[in-house]
């Protein structure tokens, strides 16, 4: 064992975990420390990471929206939004909808519904969703 001068004392494991927390901070971007935020309110809602999401199977996930797009799909209009939960990205498309009050980018949101993939991406069609705090 490691001896400790008179008058020095060593750090407990609270106090070096507080101080990684600490380091982790002043080290890390902006982008993933809202990624690690994103992750944690992820956890708080019960929602299926996005990475996790296998496809053909139902889940629920919660994040927030960062783009909102309208987009034609197979001549009928299509609302498109990408969700991001600090882990992946999943889009979310309403068929047949031009505008969603509510939808819009930096709205938090969780969302449920049976994942696909097109393209290599993830997708929920039509998926039940809840507005939660934000913009």
């Amino acid at each position: 064992m490691d001896e400790v001068p008179a008058g020095r004392t060593t750090a407990t494991g609270q106090e070096r975990g507080g101080l990684r927390r600490f380091l982790r901070r002043m080290t890390s971007s902006k982008a993933e420390m809202e990624a690690e935020e994103l992750q944690q309110s992820t956890r708080a809602e019960e929602a299926t990471p996005i990475t996790a999401c296998a496809a053909r199977k139902r889940h629920c996930v919660a994040g927030t929206l960062r783009t909102v797009t309208l987009r034609p799909r197979g001549g009928a209009p299509a609302l498109e939004a990408e969700l991001y939960d600090g882990t992946d990205v999943i889009n979310l498309v309403w068929l047949g909808r031009r505008k969603i009050a509510g939808i819009d980018p930096g709205r938090r949101l969780r969302a449920e519904g049976l994942v696909s993939l097109q393209d290599g991406r993830k997708v929920m069609f039509n998926p039940r969703y809840e507005l939660r705090g934000g913009s």
